[in-house]
């Protein structure tokens, strides 16, 4: 008889309430959590580059939404509403949370007394700065999106899959509005019988075809047409200095490396779920679209929606565990993030775009340690001033980049629900276990 069965048919007769608690406390703590399990799994370095993110993509969301306002200033009391992305529980004040970055940020209040938020002309320059880089790097996205497009079964994406990637393919915000409709010569937008928005392939490009590990390998720099099929190509390797289980099974991992597998960019419906053939495809792709990114990592419940228009496995994560050598799955706070394992040395990204420097530059502009900045009026009718948005209990605190455990936001678009049955902790801890067994 399992324990939870004994509990519920002995509870109403004989269980006293220090009983109770003893037994759910034994049932809660039986499975760990993924953390706890993977400890000595992780890769410090690129945790680090998790948690450096953190608070960054909240001030780029907060950036976002005031470029949407007309003149880019916004009442504090309108951003309560996007408490949940900024990850910001109630009592902690938005204005406090606006305070801390007063190089970005400025407070206003008007002759009603109303706070407003808006951004400094430094954080305006970067604004200016990111749509400079952006139209400059339109051309690479949308070479990616229709590469993308390319590796999908039907040749077509919904269209607001795609926006969850909008930033780390370094997409305009008007992606879904008017960037779309500038390259008819590769994608278009079409809608299904549900009136759903999908980017339809228009063009199927040979030159395009090919991963990015057989340009690197074979030293490809110009665009040839090309076929896509079997490739035989070992996917590149680095694993963490401590992890000496990969030398036991190095036979293993040997013969994964020697197998060949399917492009992602050949039709793969012939192949078996769960077949040798199968998995090493889809590590392939996995490889190719985190190739796209900027930063080379991507939130992984955002892979998830893609299983089907992509033929990968119904377990995602734990293909992705089971290849820490290729993959690292980072798993700070509500959501876990893979890493492209050969793009970073150390924390640090090898290869740093435009995109990225600039978002190491706001980066660097965030947090602080001083006193309370006087907040300016629009007039000099201050008696009317909210004392409550005034008061602060965390003015002299510094933005802790290490001890935040909130999750990564993603871009201003993302609304799409987490998919819970692949981020379930049960199932994680299992293909650790696997991966320890294997």
């Amino acid at each position: 008889m399992s324990a939870n069965m004994f509990v519920r048919r002995n509870w109403s007769r004989e269980a006293s309430p220090g009983w109770w608690w003893l037994i759910q406390n034994r049932l809660m703590t039986t499975s760990k959590r993924v953390q706890d399990r993977s400890k000595m799994k992780r890769v410090h370095d690129l945790e680090i580059v998790t948690e450096k993110w953190k608070i960054a993509s909240k001030v780029l969301f907060l950036m976002e939404i005031l470029k949407k306002e007309p003149e880019m200033i916004i009442p504090v009391r309108s951003l309560e509403q996007y408490r949940r992305q900024i990850n910001l529980p109630k009592p902690h004040k938005v204005s406090d949370f606006i305070r801390k970055s007063p190089k970005l940020f400025e407070l206003y209040k008007d002759h009603r007394g109303v706070l407003w938020c808006g951004m400094t002309k430094l954080a305006e320059d970067l604004v200016e700065e990111e749509e400079r880089i952006l139209e400059g790097n339109e051309n690479n996205a949308a070479e990616y999106v229709t590469r993308f497009l390319m590796m999908s079964v039907d040749k077509m994406l919904p269209l607001d899959k795609i926006a969850h990637f909008r930033r780390d393919f370094g997409l305009p915000v008007d992606f879904r509005t008017s960037w779309v409709h500038k390259y008819p010569q590769h994608f278009k937008v079409a809608k299904n019988e549900d009136e759903a928005e999908y980017l339809k392939l228009v063009n199927w490009n040979p030159a395009w075809a090919i991963t990015e590990l057989e340009k690197k390998t074979m030293g490809i720099t110009e665009s040839v047409a090309h076929t896509p099929g079997l490739l035989s190509l070992p996917f590149p390797l680095k694993f963490p200095p401590y992890y000496k289980k990969v030398y036991r099974y190095g036979g293993k991992i040997e013969h994964f490396q020697k197998r060949c597998y399917l492009s992602p960019y050949a039709d793969a419906r012939g192949l078996k779920a769960g077949s040798l053939e199968f998995d090493k495809r889809a590590v392939a792709v996995m490889h190719e679209l985190l190739s796209f990114t900027i930063e080379k990592r991507l939130v992984t419940d955002h892979l998830t929606h893609f299983r089907r228009e992509l033929v990968m496995p119904q377990k995602l994560m734990r293909l992705l565990l089971k290849h820490i050598g290729i993959f690292y799955v980072s798993e700070r706070g509500k959501r876990f993030s893979v890493f492209l394992t050969e793009a970073y040395e150390g924390s640090e990204l090898i290869k740093k775009g435009p995109l990225v420097l600039w978002k190491e530059k706001v980066q660097s502009l965030i947090g602080y340690r001083g006193k309370k900045k006087k907040i300016e009026t629009f007039t000099d009718m201050s008696d009317m001033e909210d004392n409550d948005l005034l008061e602060s209990d965390s003015e002299n605190e510094s933005v802790s980049l290490q001890l935040e455990q909130e999750e990564d936001l993603g871009c201003l678009e993302d609304s799409l629900p987490i998919d819970n049955a692949e981020m379930e902790t049960e199932e994680v801890s299992n293909a650790y276990t696997d991966v320890d067994t294997s």
